[in-house]
């Protein structure tokens, strides 16, 4: 039979693994699109330097033998939202990893109104309330094509404004850590008892 198939990740870690701006850098991200995991960000990383590695080989060979696949590639960027139409070759190379965080399901529905927020629209998708074209999708990094932005809807009906109770348990999670530090952090002499004043002697009394 032999061996299993080893699974690989579908990203690659950053060569800087603890690099400090890189860390602060990645956690905006996460906190502003809502991401699980910082796998995420370097999955969309990945994908991007495979466009920008192509665009360069492109680049460096004359325009007469670059004509066909340039086009090829201007026209999935642009069907994926990612570039707009008209854009060239060199475009490519000013991309940032936000450009592809911006297609991504999850995003979406909250840039549509579907959702509130980042982390109620992330379990919306992955509860199966979300569909793209009529069918039922559950992975909030599924990648948003052009043509089907508009086929974004509910595939269940749900009332957003309602609190779902993970967020709602979440939230108060956070609101009691909060108080616990407060409570914490007041100043010692609070807790302290005052000092009883030394009696004063009564006047005409003996030394």
């Amino acid at each position: 039979m032999g061996d299993p198939r080893k699974l690989r990740d579908k990203f690659e870690r950053p060569k800087k693994l603890w690099d400090k701006d890189r860390i602060r850098h990645d956690s905006a991200l996460k906190t502003e699109f809502g991401l699980k995991n910082s796998s995420e960000i370097w999955r969309a990383s990945g994908e991007l330097k495979k466009y920008r590695r192509e665009a360069r080989r492109l680049l460096s060979i004359t325009e007469e033998e670059r004509k066909d696949d340039a086009e090829k590639i201007l026209r999935k960027l642009a069907r994926l939202g990612i570039m707009k139409e008209g854009s060239e070759l060199d475009d490519i190379l000013g991309l940032e990893v936000r450009s592809v965080l911006e297609r991504r399901l999850q995003t979406m529905v909250v840039r549509k109104g579907l959702a509130r927020t980042m982390r109620q629209a992330r379990q919306l998708v992955t509860h199966g309330f979300i569909g793209v074209g009529g069918r039922k999708v559950t992975r909030p990094g599924y990648a948003v094509k052009v043509e089907e932005e508009p086929t974004i809807t509910h595939v269940r009906a749900i009332d957003i404004s309602v609190r779902p109770e993970e967020e709602a348990k979440e939230e108060a999670a956070e609101v009691k850590a909060e108080e616990k530090e407060e409570t914490k952090e007041k100043p010692a002499e609070e807790a302290k008892p005052e000092k009883e004043k030394p009696s004063e002697k009564p006047e005409g009394a003996a030394a």
